[in-house]
């Protein structure tokens, strides 16, 4: 069972580490608003990051919005860089849950996995990048289970929405449930849309590495999933779907690594059938598919060299996320509702942090690293998504 208790050495229950990055201030802001959730309708905990001066700044923002002038003094304020373990390990050692907002994580979140398991703190990120996550597990899964520390990726809207989705229709589906399909569409205000530049990094260096996340994979020598029932039909690269009445792609995020991976740990362990999952994303009409085919085209080609990456970071400008854009955007499949990811993965990134505070009795039963189903399962998570606009629904 989780150890979820604070005392004087880890008086913590959440700390938020990057809380003056761009994804960071959003989940001060929605830590703010649910302290009443907390363990016995409390919840004591902190920020932190490279710069005190920032995180003096966050929380003064977050108390201008929320109207909560008391946090300017309730809430602690941690110094920790990724570069200097000495700071991340105490920062862990007071935490326990360090929320981690620093991406991308292949470049910035071992370091902070390793701190926690060392130092007996709790993990969840907002990582949607495969290679990272499989990693994690590969590498720190054994020690984690030793410390009875849970490390949970991809609690965000990568990929709580997908991987709990799948299993609220197998707990609604009258039967046995043996293959989903997901169907993302996206749309955008008046303002237009755009990218956050971390999440772009994380796209870039994401396609560039393919080669090496199939070298990851075959180190775990799994063996292959049962298929019952007919096995899922794979769709084309781009083909009409009368689902959502537009022309569509396969969905190239994480939620089919992380719903696989859940569904091997509940087959294996848990000996639950497995279900078999596939992800699409909507692009609208043939006018779409035109400017997507040249923009991938350039885009395969620019990852695949370091000038090419660099480029595609560093000259490419992508307009600046405002409050504007996210409250305008919006993002709809068949499992469930949300509004922009970024709106969305604050909420879901802290109610699985609320989970694990409230409902440590129905994790599983070690440490470990884990996906969002894997840890979740048992829970009411999706219960408290619902409550909170991340609305889950079979149609």
């Amino acid at each position: 069972m989780a150890r979820v208790e604070t005392s004087s050495s880890r008086p913590y229950h959440l700390v938020i580490f990057g809380a003056s990055g761009f994804t960071g201030q959003f989940v001060v802001e929605e830590v703010a608003r649910t302290v009443s959730e907390g363990p016995k309708g409390n919840l004591k905990w902190a920020v932190a990051g490279r710069s005190k001066q920032k995180l003096e700044k966050v929380v003064e923002q977050a108390a201008g919005v929320l109207g909560k002038p008391e946090l300017r003094s309730e809430v602690d304020i941690l110094v920790a860089d990724v570069e200097e373990p000495d700071s991340l390990a105490a920062m862990c050692k007071q935490a326990v849950i360090v929320l981690n907002c620093v991406g991308p994580y292949r470049f910035y979140g071992e370091p902070v996995v390793k701190a926690c398991v060392e130092n007996g703190a709790h993990h969840i990120d907002i990582c949607g990048e495969p290679q990272f996550l499989e990693g994690m597990q590969l590498n720190y899964s054994s020690q984690a289970a030793d410390k009875g520390v849970y490390i949970i990726g991809s609690c965000g809207f990568d990929s709580i929405p997908a991987d709990m989705g799948v299993l609220y229709t197998r707990d609604q589906f009258k039967g046995t449930l043996t293959a989903v399909e997901s169907f993302l569409t996206i749309g955008s205000g008046p303002d237009g849309g755009c990218i956050h530049d971390g999440t772009w990094q994380s796209a870039v260096y994401g396609f560039a590495d393919g080669p090496k996340l199939q070298g990851l994979r075959r180190k775990f020598n799994h063996k292959p999933l049962p298929t019952i029932g007919s096995k899922i039909k794979r769709r084309g690269s781009v083909f009409f779907s009368n689902e959502i009445q537009q022309y569509t792609v396969p969905f190239m995020g994480s939620d089919p690594s992380v719903v696989k991976r859940t569904q091997r740990f509940l087959a294996e362990d848990h000996e639950a059938t497995p279900v078999q999952y596939g992800a699409y994303a909507g692009i609208g009409g043939i006018g779409n598919i035109i400017k997507m085919m040249f923009a991938g085209m350039m885009f395969w080609f620019l990852v695949k060299f370091s000038f090419g990456r660099n480029l595609l970071i560093k000259v490419i400008k992508l307009a600046g996320l405002t409050p504007s854009l996210m409250s305008n955007g919006y993002l709809l499949s068949l499992c469930y509702y949300s509004e922009c990811g970024y709106v969305a993965t604050p909420i879901a990134m802290v109610q699985a942090a609320l989970t694990i505070l409230n409902e440590s009795t129905s994790l599983p039963k070690k440490g470990g690293v884990y996906t969002p189903g894997a840890a979740f399962a048992k829970t009411t998570l999706v219960d408290r998504l619902n409550k909170h606009g991340i609305q889950f629904s079979v149609i």
